[in-house]
């Protein structure tokens, strides 16, 4: 993340000589975000650019096209390492069985994680076997064309389309449908950097329905 320099500073908080630094950064998609900074100072007049800084607790803040706070989310385990509750019988071979067979069944990759979770209590499937949902999906060729996340965009953008051919006079519907537009060039516009997309990908309503196959 790269910080955005017309928003940070430095605050006095309640706890003697630390001082609490917030700072908004701007990730790869450019989605704000808030840092907050932890600075130990050696005494009154000190520089809070000096001391033991600890490493920042970044946070969504707000969403893209409105002054809302962002959509809620689940927390990821705090540590890496194998959970006692696991069984034995669950390791790495079984966690990726059961992803490709929970791929093959038409999971997207946030549901198998949410199923593993939920379902067999494994909070993380890297603890386990060592690599990524999406790793173990790419190895054995069950990685869909599109990402999940534009997947989802495309698939809103299109019922909204369908909407707006029974309720043409729906200007709020018309409004949102060219924000999610708007997001589904701009990260497609960042896969096709990463290269996750080739290069010459492009949306267009008329194809949707391709583009989500």
């Amino acid at each position: 993340m790269k910080p955005n320099r017309h928003s940070q500073g430095w605050m006095k908080s309640g706890r003697g000589d630390a001082t609490t630094r917030h700072q908004h950064l701007l990730d790869e998609e450019g989605v704000l975000h808030k840092a907050i900074f932890i600075s130990e100072g050696s005494g009154r007049g000190s520089d809070p650019s000096f001391g033991n800084i600890s490493d920042p607790e970044v946070f969504p803040m707000a969403r893209m096209h409105t002054r809302r706070k962002g959509q809620s989310g689940s927390k990821r385990p705090s540590t890496l390492r194998v959970p006692e509750w696991i069984d034995k019988e669950k390791n790495a071979k079984w966690v990726e069985e059961k992803v490709i067979e929970l791929a093959k069944a038409g999971n997207t990759p946030s549901m198998i994680g949410m199923v593993l979770r939920d379902q067999y209590g494994v909070p993380l499937v890297r603890t386990v076997s060592g690599k990524r949902v999406m790793g173990i999906l790419r190895e054995n060729e069950l990685e869909r064309r599109v990402p999940e996340d534009l997947r989802n965009m495309i698939a809103k953008a299109t019922t909204i389309r369908r909407h707006l051919e029974d309720n043409k006079k729906d200007f709020v519907s018309k409004r949102g449908l060219q924000l999610v537009e708007s997001k589904i060039h701009r990260l497609s516009k960042y896969y096709r950097k990463k290269k996750v997309l080739p290069s010459d990908w492009k949306y267009s309503p008329d194809q949707a329905a391709v583009l989500l196959r």
